[in-house]
């Protein structure tokens, strides 16, 4: 797997998106090695440019449920010296050496490159890590939040233009509070009426 260092944005997002699959938050979300693959995919991730190409195990499962855990300290850190220690834990754990290569647009590019043979959970946490640390530097560590949804155990990266997300899955939590609000205003209305 190569890893854009300027791209920081898919592994920031992946950092909360894999945090948030774990049974704390909605209930177990990567119980197979298919849900894992899904995943992944929805994420932009194909299986043939991670872990050589082959399809995930039970093993790659569990190590990807406590990567999570991992990834979700990170982003639940209270200083950004701590989010940077934790990022480049991450960044570490199958990155090599950046490179400068050509992208496709024959532009010069920062790229981490990871060990050959890496296990996914490997090559995932370098992309998680590496995420993080471009978040912090591009974003800030105000950046790292929890969702603000009453009940909500989610976390996120907000990379957004404005910084002024609130929620972890705004078509979820945002939806559900929403809906709350409405319904009391609707009942608040009815009442007064």
């Amino acid at each position: 797997m190569r890893i854009s260092i300027t791209d920081y944005a898919v592994g920031a997002t992946l950092a909360g998106d894999l945090a948030n699959t774990s049974p704390t938050v909605r209930g177990e979300a990567l119980p197979t090695p298919d849900a894992l693959t899904d995943f992944l995919a929805g994420h932009g991730l194909r299986l043939d440019a991670v872990a050589d190409g082959r399809l995930p195990s039970d093993d790659d499962v569990r190590e990807v449920h406590l990567l999570r855990r991992e990834a979700r300290g990170v982003v639940e850190t209270e200083t950004e010296e701590q989010a940077v220690a934790g990022g480049a834990v991450l960044a570490g754990r199958a990155g090599l050496r950046p490179v400068l290569e050509h992208d496709t647009s024959g532009r010069w590019q920062w790229y981490v490159p990871t060990r050959p043979g890496a296990p996914l959970a490997e090559e995932l946490a370098t992309l998680i890590g590496i995420g993080l640390l471009g978040a912090v530097r591009a974003l800030g560590h105000d950046r790292f939040r929890a969702c603000a949804a009453p009940g909500c155990r989610g976390v996120f990266v907000d990379i957004s233009r404005g910084g002024r997300r609130i929620y972890c899955t705004p078509d979820v939590c945002g939806n559900r509070i929403n809906v709350a609000n409405h319904r009391e205003r609707r009942r608040l209305g009815s009442a007064a009426g």
